[in-house]
């Protein structure tokens, strides 16, 4: 758990290397109306979109649930607590 979202994973089995990661996103109207729904989805994707090891999350099922507080944080931070929260499942090494 972070201050912006809740990152929950889990693996498909044996990893193949064509196995996309796949991302699902739930947003709830305590983060706020439909716009700042849309952009908290928005943000959250992204952040996923760069994340450097990106490639090591092939075969993964990966939900982030934003929390209320996503809308105040700033963009370096979701990133950051991204990669803070995969290495607390021990995802990554």
């Amino acid at each position: 758990m972070t201050p912006g979202f809740i990152l929950l994973a889990l693996a498909r089995g044996e990893p193949h290397k064509n196995d996309p990661l796949r991302l699902g996103l739930t947003v709830s109207r305590k983060v706020g109306n439909a716009v700042a729904r849309n952009r908290a989805k928005r943000r959250l994707r992204e952040a996923v979109r760069i994340f450097d090891g990106v490639e090591k999350l092939k075969g993964l099922d990966i939900v982030l649930i934003a929390r209320a507080q996503e809308k105040e944080q700033p963009f370096a931070n979701i990133g950051r607590d991204f990669s803070w929260a995969l290495k607390r499942l021990e995802v990554l090494a």
